[in-house]
């Protein structure tokens, strides 16, 4: 018998560690394109087809201990819209499977990740990655964006908890702008949540709702031209808060912070 026919000869090559971690993974392209394993588990619902999400992440080659990609080491990552700014579709396929919260470990074949070119010099032809992705937050945006798109009398149409919760995103929007010191843009957000409420008329029973959250929004916008050096906007806001809530502690220390820049800036004058 020849050696090449005798099986104690054969060469039956090991799996690699990506197949190894293959075997314990779960399909969730159908072709297993995209495989997955959460190392904890998220909680709430999964991220819409349209969400903006804030994530961390990680991209290894295979035999490789220093990721190739990572935004780890930034402080505050960027917000990332689905479909735009995320470019490969494994990370956009495996980001719809996961809840906010969650930390999974992901296996991108080269058709959902760099194809068969790669990228040069980082990543060859045909390769497989694995991301480590962490699901910080996530914000759904286009149901807010359509129904801003609306004429004032097309809103009026809706339910009061709809205008609510569109309002509701964009003044998370803007508290997320606002921590990453995006003031101005900060300041379109929390607008468009103001003009929501003040267009919305509400019978008595639900007034208050209205109101409780335009104090909130009014109170951001207040922090927001305090932040752009703008005293006298930052006042106006800061008193239309208090025209709701006279005692409001936030809404009084705003104020008493703006008055002092009025006296600094006459000084400046005179």
């Amino acid at each position: 018998v020849s050696a090449a026919a005798d099986p104690q000869h054969l060469h039956i090559p090991f799996p690699s560690p990506y197949q190894r971690l293959s075997q314990r993974m779960l399909d969730i392209s159908g072709d297993r394109g995209v495989l997955k394993d959460v190392i904890r588990e998220g909680a709430g619902e999964l991220v819409a087809p349209d969400a903006s999400v804030l994530v961390k992440y990680s991209g290894y080659l295979e035999h490789m201990d220093k990721p190739f990609d990572s935004n780890c080491f930034r402080k505050t990552p960027r917000l990332m819209k689905l479909g735009e700014d995320i470019t490969l579709w494994g990370m956009e396929l495996g980001l719809l499977s996961m809840r906010r919260g969650e930390l999974a470990r992901f296996l991108f074949k080269p058709t959902y990740a760099y194809g068969t070119l790669g990228c040069p010099p980082l990543i060859p032809p045909n390769t497989t990655v694995l991301f480590e992705i962490e699901l910080l937050d996530f914000l759904d945006s286009a149901e807010s964006d359509k129904f801003c798109a609306l004429s004032a009398e097309q809103q009026g149409q809706f339910p009061l908890q709809k205008v609510l919760k569109v309002a509701a995103t964009e003044r998370e929007f803007g508290n997320y702008l606002f921590r990453q010191n995006r003031f101005y843009d900060a300041k379109v957000r929390y607008k468009r949540a103001l003009l929501l409420l003040h267009r919305r008329t509400a019978p008595p029973e639900e007034q208050h709702l209205v109101e409780t959250a335009r104090l909130l929004v009014l109170l951001n916008l207040s922090f927001t031209y305090l932040k752009l050096e703008r005293p006298t906007m930052a006042l106006r806001y800061g008193e239309q808060a208090l025209i709701i809530d006279r005692k409001n502690a936030k809404a009084l220390f705003r104020c008493g912070q703006v008055k002092p820049l009025f006296s600094t800036d006459c000084r400046k004058i005179s």
